[in-house]
């Protein structure tokens, strides 16, 4: 009842904090810096010494880290220009000793900080939340992704960005006895943006990074009081305005053909031996892509086929809570931002994994469909219908049966700025119509609202419907989460929230870590940052307190405490130290590892403790670590996970991922103990030919996974892949009949060729 007068409490103040909200937007907007059309044409060749830059004035960058606002070190010349057709940059990268340059890599999208990077965030509907990003180094790798949430991260696991999403842009870079250069050049038909009164306004913010002194120069002046990710931030963008210039009408089309081989192993009608079968695979499909107006694109597949996504990390899973896994396949990841409606972490009403994939992870055939996005007037807009065909399975004698119906997936989402450039409204509607007759559907409202400052109110509400369920009660079949959070990582932070999911809310086409609860969740943190003398660059002492209720009857179901501290130093180590408390009420036994571990039904109060430690990554050896030790529910428990990169050279990388897991149940003589392996290996002749290796063990299910790709991309949209997956048991013994070395191979050959219309 508290929290309710607590909500109510809100909703009344919300008004009256917004009105001030306004008028601290208007008095903090900047001054748009005018982008010259270019006077000459341009030879496109990496190095901007024509007339034509020479009239445009250069854009000065300012230290961002390891000293905010300090001279940079290194003197950057940075100038934008447009044509008709492109959205050029032309930039020299002084060095006083060129030979502290350092390039990594050739890998697209690399992420690691061992090349010195150049490159831009735009904000292209000047929309304060959502940004493309631009970069590359002295070797011309394209690093390309998309911004989301105005860089802000509800979960400590989670990124600001999604990398693998690409779009069609060139660069060029040279080198020189004063360091490199590059122009890079961006297709106006790839960005999508808004033209009013003949003037187009964007969002823009330069980044440089220096591997060699760990400094990172920018422009504009952000400081970093959003932590690490301010300088991605396009609520902080300089505005930038050109004039004269209309969005394109691309079209692309972009068919593919494949061709491949694969087998499994099948038990056989007797149940005595694996039978081996195989067979062929011929397919082909098609990709469309049209601009219908100035503002909208529509996306066209047809037997959408993703043979050459890389594999999912494998996971182990020691809570209650379900795992998430991201999306990789390309057609989901554009403009991805506009479906997003997130109730909470990783949860959402739409991801898009529902689709084409089964819950177990099995591939379902896409037969096609169509995405629309962009913007009318001031509305944000997503439109999205897919269609998959049924996914069959045989029984031990043979006989195919449905396990899963061919669906229907639909998708709609509005959105649009209200009052000031930070506060926003909107809608969501999704449908998962099955072929059998089943029907999912749910509807949501939300708000994000700026307050004042750093302060940000949100509020999301939605309900979903069901052929399984009673849908008469609102309470049982909605989802209602409010929070208020101050977005800083300087000074004071914190964030107060309420979240209550029915027992009958279940969003067919998206994902809930947990349901059938009610929570409270609260965080509390200050942080410094302590200036030029000292080693340290920023730290946080923090604590984050979390308590679930079922939602049936109230009782509680979880409380759990983390009280620590985080820190970064100035050569680029980052750690987190956390004493953790939990309260576990669990109705139901909880099962980890089938017949070795498993929690019986109970209430236990544990403490553990988590540590996080990455050391510098502009290194060309560096690790991310994970510990967590303690007490685990009425035993104890040991985990550690290992994260290596090396890189080699920029023509190769190394790396790779060991979990372990220990634990010991004395009083029930359990003791368990898991490892997981993942080796990565990747070699890049140059920026258009590379050969990726990856191969998972995990010890707990007795499997060897291996994905095998090879890549050559000329340019973008032509695509040239082999791709080699297998399966394999490693220990045969542990049924009857044995099981076969291996239970799945495929090798595929994929082509893609983009005809740009």
């Amino acid at each position: 009842m508290n929290l309710r007068y607590l909500l109510f409490l809100l909703l009344l103040i919300c008004p009256a904090l917004i009105v001030s909200g306004q008028s601290d937007s208007i008095l903090s907007r900047k001054q748009a810096l005018v982008i010259n059309r270019l006077s000459h044409p341009l030879l496109f060749d990496g190095i901007p010494d024509e007339e034509a830059w020479k009239s445009i004035e250069p854009i000065k960058l300012i230290m961002f880290a390891p000293v905010f606002g300090k001279e940079p070190t290194e003197e950057t010349d940075f100038r934008m220009a447009y044509d008709d057709k492109y959205l050029y940059a032309g930039i020299w990268l002084y060095y006083k000793d060129p030979s502290m340059i350092k390039s990594a890599s050739y890998k697209r999208d690399y992420l690691g900080q061992g090349s010195d990077m150049i490159g831009f965030t735009l904000d292209t509907y000047n929309d304060k939340e959502n940004g493309l990003a631009f970069f590359t180094s002295p070797e011309g790798l394209r690093f390309d992704a998309g911004i989301q949430r105005d860089a802000v991260v509800n979960q400590p696991d989670q990124m600001p960005m999604n990398i693998s999403w690409n779009t069609f842009w060139d660069v060029m870079t040279q080198k020189h006895s004063g360091g490199w250069c590059t122009e890079i050049r961006i297709p106006l038909s790839s960005l999508r943006f808004q033209e009013l009164i003949g003037e187009v306004r964007m969002g823009l913010i330069i980044q440089r990074w220096i591997p060699s002194k760990n400094e990172t120069d920018l422009y504009p002046a952000i400081p970093p009081n959003w932590g690490d990710f301010s300088v991605i931030k396009p609520s902080q963008a300089q505005e930038i305005v050109l004039r004269g210039v209309k969005p394109s009408k691309p079209l692309y089309i972009a068919p593919y053909a494949l061709v491949g081989y694969e087998s499994k192993y099948d038990i056989n009608d007797d149940e005595t031996t694996y039978d081996k079968s195989g067979k062929p695979v011929y397919e082909a499909g098609l990709d469309v892509k049209y601009g219908i107006t100035s503002n909208l694109v529509l996306d066209l597949t047809a037997n959408t086929d993703f043979a050459q996504v890389e594999a999912d990390d494998q996971q182990v899973n020691l809570t209650r809570f379900s795992l998430y896994f991201p999306e990789k396949r390309l057609f989901f990841l554009e403009r991805a931002s506009v479906f997003d409606f997130s109730i909470g972490g990783n949860d959402n009403i739409f991801y898009s994994r529902r689709i084409g994939l089964s819950d177990d992870g099995d591939p379902v055939r896409i037969y096609g469909g169509a995405r629309l996005t962009g913007r009318l007037k001031k509305w944000d807009v997503g439109l999205m219908d897919m269609q998959t065909a049924p996914l069959w399975q045989k029984n031990s004698a043979g006989i195919r049966s449905v396990i899963l119906p061919s669906e229907n997936f639909g998708v709609l989402r509005l959105r649009r700025q209200v009052i000031n450039e930070n506060t926003y409204i909107g809608a969501m509607a999704t449908s998962r119509l099955g072929a059998d007759g089943s029907y999912n559907a749910a509807y949501g409202i939300d708000g994000i609202l700026r307050l004042f400052g750093d302060d940000y109110l949100d509020i999301k509400w939605s309900q979903t419907f069901e052929d399984s369920t009673n849908n008469n009660s609102i309470k049982d079949n909605s989802l209602l989460t409010i929070s208020w959070q101050r977005r800083a990582n300087k000074g004071l932070g914190y964030e107060l929230g309420y979240t209550q999911s029915g027992v009958n809310f279940n969003p067919g086409i998206g994902f809930e870590m947990i349901d059938d609860y009610a929570s409270v969740m609260g965080e509390l943190r200050y942080g410094w940052i302590p200036g030029e003398n000292s080693k340290i660059y920023s730290h946080s002492p923090q604590s984050r307190m979390f308590y679930r209720a079922y939602i049936d009857d109230g009782s509680m179901m979880t409380l759990t405490n983390f009280t620590g501290w985080s820190f970064q130093t100035k050569n680029q180590w980052q750690g987190e130290l956390n004493l953790v408390y939990n309260i576990d009420n669990l109705r139901d036994s909880l099962e980890i590892s089938p017949n070795e571990l498993y929690i019986n039904p109970g209430k236990y109060k544990y403490i553990n403790f988590m540590g996080v430690l990455v050391t510098p990554m502009s290194k060309p050896f560096y690790v991310i670590s994970i510990t967590e030790t303690g007490q685990f529910y009425d035993g104890a428990r040991f985990s550690l996970r290992l994260e290596p990169t090396w890189n080699i050279s920029k023509h190769f990388e190394l790396g790779g991922t060991y979990s372990f897991d220990h634990v010991n149940i004395s009083k029930r003589d359990i003791k368990w103990t898991n490892h997981l392996f993942g080796l990565k290996a990747l070699y890049m002749l140059n920026t258009k030919f590379s050969v990726n290796a990856f191969v998972q063990y995990n010890k707990s299910v007795h499997e060897i996974v291996t994905n095998l790709r090879i890549r050559y991309n000329p340019k973008e949209g032509n695509d040239l892949y082999l791709v080699f997956n297998e399966g394999r048991n490693t220990d045969l013994t542990r049924e009857l009949p044995n099981l076969p070395v291996y239970y799945s191979r495929a090798m595929m050959v994929k082509y893609t060729y983009t005809f740009n219309l």
